[in-house]
């Protein structure tokens, strides 16, 4: 609980003065069912040092190392030393906002730096610093595209089936209140991917933009040059969702088709931030320039100053603790600053050719795995599109049953596909340039045991 200086009597003498008999009475706006009332109540008294201290010990106990193949999302990377032992120094990790740009040009450097980056990786013109994660930054592009495209009178976007479903989740609660409606594009169950040809069924209505995954939640890489042009077409602008890593070896989204996507978002956790029981991450955002004026959140710019000298300073800054609530373009969106210096680190640090190593090492391994899991009786391959770094597996067994008996052996083998889309027998696993031969066969073997 944090220090509050103010004694009761303090308290008194200032509800006095505004006339009310309790604090209480400051909230009276709010409507009682949404107020805790006395559940409160029936937390736990606070407990001691010693206690806690043996609690936080016993917890640790049980957060036991597992090999991982899951991926859906966040993915277990190679972390070089020296990223967070940079990231960490006070002077970043205790860095505040940079309002005041004369005492913060290291931090907007970074922040300009990482935008330089990101723009390069994705192939755009322009970079913002950084939205709160890959998921409600799909949000807010959905969002920006409705604002951005002026052809268009839809408050309709296009979602693939085959996107991730927490982004499709996190976007829709986000977005439906909003009165923002998302239908959703199948996949081809034979090949794993949106196909153009899909999109016929919408051609002659009027939807404001088409959400591209590459690569798409089972691992496939989509045709993202013919479904862009089909887009483009038919009067939508493209959002393109992308691994990071992946853009180190595939075209980036600047140059899908004839003129590129119009706005790219993803995930950053695969670039130097630690998978941490899920957060926190970061997402990315970029955009051609002549969107910028819609990009949500803000953009540091390079400038000289009187005498010529190299500055940096919040160039576009269109959110709320800027400007009106009403006229904000995001009242979300945050810079993830600790996170996305350590990206900016990690990017730094191994460079173009060590990205596309790290991306052809997962590629290869994941191939790998297939291949090995494959051999055992009953396992194949769910679809046949190309992939990156993740596969979809048909078992002979439920999947759901075969994840819980790896688990047992301290093994986590992949997701389940049965929730999100009903396929009780097939599993999504990942492979990484962490992973060693010794690592594959291991779940080779365990997963030869499981099924026996």
């Amino acid at each position: 609980m944090p220090y509050i200086p103010h004694t009761p009597d303090d308290v008194s003498a200032m509800l006095d003065a505004i006339g009310a008999e309790r604090i209480e009475d400051l909230f009276d706006e709010i409507p009682a069912h949404l107020k805790a009332g006395s559940s409160l109540d029936a937390l736990p008294e606070g407990r001691g040092e010693m206690e806690v201290t043996r609690l936080m010990a016993e917890r640790a106990e049980q957060d036991r190392y597992a090999l991982s193949f899951l991926g859906g999302g966040a993915y277990q990377h190679h972390i070089p030393a020296a990223v967070w032992e940079i990231a960490t120094r006070g002077e970043f990790y205790t860095a505040y906002t940079p309002y005041q740009a004369e005492a913060s040009q290291g931090t907007l450097q970074v922040i300009y730096e990482y935008q330089t980056l990101i723009a390069r990786l994705t192939g755009m013109d322009v970079a913002n610093a950084s939205v709160y994660d890959g998921a409600s930054g799909l949000a807010e592009a959905v969002l920006m595209a409705l604002r951005a495209n002026r052809k268009s009178k839809s408050n309709r976007v296009l979602v693939p089936e085959a996107l991730n479903p927490r982004y499709r989740s996190a976007c829709d609660a986000i977005v439906r209140n909003q009165d923002v409606a998302l239908d959703t594009v199948p996949f081809c169950t034979d090949r794993g991917q949106t196909l153009a040809d899909s999109l016929s069924q919408y051609e002659g209505r009027d939807y404001a933009a088409l959400v591209i995954s590459q690569p798409n939640y089972f691992g496939s890489l989509e045709d993202v040059d013919a479904l862009t042009d089909r887009a483009h077409a038919n009067g939508m602008l493209v959002i393109a969702v992308v691994n990071p890593t992946s853009l180190a070896l595939l075209t980036p989204p600047g140059e899908w088709g004839s003129q590129g996507a119009d706005i790219v978002v993803g995930e950053g956790q695969p670039l130097g931030i630690p998978l941490s029981s899920g957060g926190p991450y970061f997402g990315f955002m970029a955009c051609k320039q002549k969107h910028v004026r819609q990009m949500p959140g803000r953009i540091i710019g390079r400038t000289v100053d009187l005498e010529g000298k190299q500055g940096f300073t919040l160039t576009l800054q269109a959110r709320e603790q800027h400007i009106r609530r009403s006229k904000a373009t995001s009242n979300i969106c945050t810079n993830q600053g600790l996170a996305m210096t350590a990206a900016t680190i990690y990017m730094s640090l191994i460079g173009p050719d060590g990205l596309a190593s790290v991306a052809g090492h997962c590629h290869a391994n994941t191939q790998k795995l297939a291949e090995k899991l494959t051999a055992i009786d009953g396992v194949e391959r769910a679809f046949t599109a190309p992939t990156f770094h993740e596969v979809v597996l048909f078992l002979p067994q439920d999947a759901d049953t075969v994840l819980a008996k790896l688990a047992e052996k301290d093994i986590l083998g992949g997701l389940s596909l049965a929730r999100d889309y009903g396929m009780k027998n097939a599993v999504l696993v990942n492979a990484t340039e962490i992973h060693t031969e010794g690592d594959l066969d291991l779940f080779v073997a365990a997963m030869k045991e499981v099924l026996a």
